[in-house]
């Protein structure tokens, strides 16, 4: 979450999907049909994601989202660089929610005035335990969890999803977590 690389990322992504770019091979991707925000706020660990370049060497990462107002939710990503013990580093955001989306599409913003795509795929309903976030492109994949391990039955479900949505899940990286 090299702070100097979300600007370009930002850009590009908010660009792709302002002309929709990258999204003219894929079927449109479905979401949740609900998400309870009360319940979705708070701590996330990331269990594994696609590789991007706003990422690069961050080991130990989590997401933290608090709501703002009705519309709009706090972000606070933060990871380790290159190791378990490297420097902490972390970016603050927000997230508008997409209209009439049930709160499973989101609008994040990193800096004024561009913005990318959040769209919650895949949730456990139940407990929200776990979370997988997307974008339409299939570019940008993440898999949360509530906890730093995820069962591994859990995990290959997960993933078998992702790749049933177009997802090239033989790039997902697993993300190290202190345990």
């Amino acid at each position: 979450m090299n702070l100097k690389k979300i600007p370009g990322y930002m850009i590009i992504l908010s660009l792709a999907s302002l002309f929709g770019c990258g999204t003219a091979n894929y079927a449109p991707l479905a979401t949740v049909d609900n998400v309870d925000l009360q319940r979705y706020i708070g701590k996330w660990y990331e269990i594994a994601r696609l590789p991007n370049s706003f990422q690069k060497g961050c080991t130990c990462t989590t997401a933290e989202y608090s709501i703002i107002d009705s519309t709009t939710v706090r972000v606070l990503n933060s990871c380790r660089k290159d190791s378990i013990n490297g420097e902490p580093d972390s970016a603050t955001g927000k997230a508008f929610l997409v209209e009439n989306s049930g709160n499973a599409k989101f609008r994040v913003q990193f800096f004024w005035p561009f913005r990318g795509d959040y769209w919650i795929i895949d949730l456990d309903k139940d407990n929200y335990s776990y979370a997988v976030v997307g974008t339409p492109s299939r570019k940008y994949l993440w898999i949360l969890s509530r906890e730093p391990k995820m069962d591994d039955t859990l995990y290959n479900t997960l993933i078998e999803r992702c790749r049933q949505k177009g997802f090239d899940i033989t790039q997902l990286i697993k993300t190290e977590q202190k345990i």
